[in-house]
């Protein structure tokens, strides 16, 4: 029997895809842990807390709570009394104060945004250097010199938005219509608007708009711990506020479903930057850290956003009950929830065709 590819093809293959399957099993399992640490932390009563979906592999009940790893390692959920039907129980989650609730509930995007900050701290240590938006000099012949940047332009603003962090001039670029760029820099202490700023462009080989050359360099920093802290803590913040621009601009009609990655389309994009990072053989990690801090950032933002089923929906709800002095009855509100579950599992099957018509393009 021949077969097509060795057992070292194999798995060179399947490797990345089972590291990208293992890690965003294992972001969602950081999400449901913040949701168990704080309700154990609550006394609220635990009957399942579940690594993992599907049929259980393994199963030991301690005290009130049943632990289990399930076959699939993609999710897992945390099962408290009260929390989607009416209980008596004492120890229920409805019968903890509202700070309580909120806190249990908000705690599993609060740990992911956690997560994304250490990944960003580990892949800022282990640069060289570390990016500012200070511009230290251009390539030759550079079209955004010859339109007004000059060497030392610290980069405030680009079409409004304001920069924070290097990875936030791409973006900014990458978000504009082009094909020019109003920036707006600290120079010599003294902010200063220039418009027209052009860039060198070429089409994108995915044919959706052009891709910006960014044609100049900026300082670097040398990296301490003290740096490290602090961009990590900007990068974060930074990449939380690309999530919430783009799902604005999803919102708006600029992007399309088919700009859109479920989760094959994620485990694929993490595959990619896996083998890219193996290939480098570890010594630029830059591109995977990157996107896996982005996706943990992008679960816990997501999260965190006012839709039925998601967390953020319940907090939605928490804070009626706040303001009303009393609950929604918990009819109505699971009915709400149970619309909007629907709602994201109808979008999670369009998108996940998407993916994969998108995998074997």
């Amino acid at each position: 029997m021949i077969f097509p590819l060795s057992i070292a093809e194999l798995w060179s293959k399947a490797w990345p895809i089972l590291f990208a399957i293992f890690f965003f099993g294992l972001v969602i399992t950081v999400h449901e842990v913040g949701h168990f640490i704080f309700a154990k932390l609550f006394n609220v009563k635990v009957n399942q807390f579940a690594i993992g979906m599907g049929p259980a592999i393994f199963k030991k009940k301690k005290g009130d709570t049943l632990y289990a790893v399930r076959l699939l390692p993609m999710g897992g959920y945390v099962n408290m009394e009260g929390e989607d039907e009416e209980s008596q129980h004492e120890r229920s989650f409805g019968k903890k104060p509202i700070w309580q609730r909120f806190i249990i509930v908000s705690a599993g995007a609060i740990f992911n945004l956690i997560t994304g900050l250490v990944i960003v701290a580990i892949m800022l240590g282990q640069q060289n250097l570390i990016g500012t938006t200070q511009i230290r000099h251009f390539a030759n012949n550079a079209k955004s010199h010859e339109t007004g940047l000059e060497p030392g332009d610290r980069i405030v603003r680009i079409d409004g938005m304001k920069i924070y962090s290097d990875s936030d001039i791409s973006y900014a670029l990458l978000r504009s219509t082009g094909p020019t760029y109003t920036f707006v820099v600290d120079r010599n202490g003294e902010e200063i608007k220039i418009e027209g700023v052009e860039f060198d462009r070429q089409p994108s080989p995915a044919g959706k708009g052009d891709i910006v050359r960014i044609d100049f360099v900026l300082v670097g920093e040398k990296v301490t711990f003290g740096r490290v802290f602090k961009n990590a803590i900007i990068e974060t913040a930074s990449m939380a506020r690309i999530v919430r621009l783009t799902i604005v601009d999803l919102i708006r009609g600029r992007y399309g479903i088919n700009d859109l990655a479920g989760p094959i389309g994620t485990i694929n994009i993490i595959a990619g930057a896996a083998s890219e990072a193996a290939a480098s053989k570890g010594q630029d990690l830059t591109g995977i850290l990157s996107i896996l801090a982005f996706i943990s950032i992008n679960l816990g933002i997501f999260n965190l956003m006012p839709i039925p089923a998601l967390d953020g929906g319940r907090l939605f709800f928490f804070i009626v009950e706040a303001i009303r002095r009393k609950p929604i009855p918990q009819k109505y509100e699971a009915l709400v929830h149970a619309v909007g579950f629907g709602l994201l599992i109808g979008l999670m099957v369009v998108v996940s065709i998407n993916d994969i018509f998108g995998v074997f393009k």
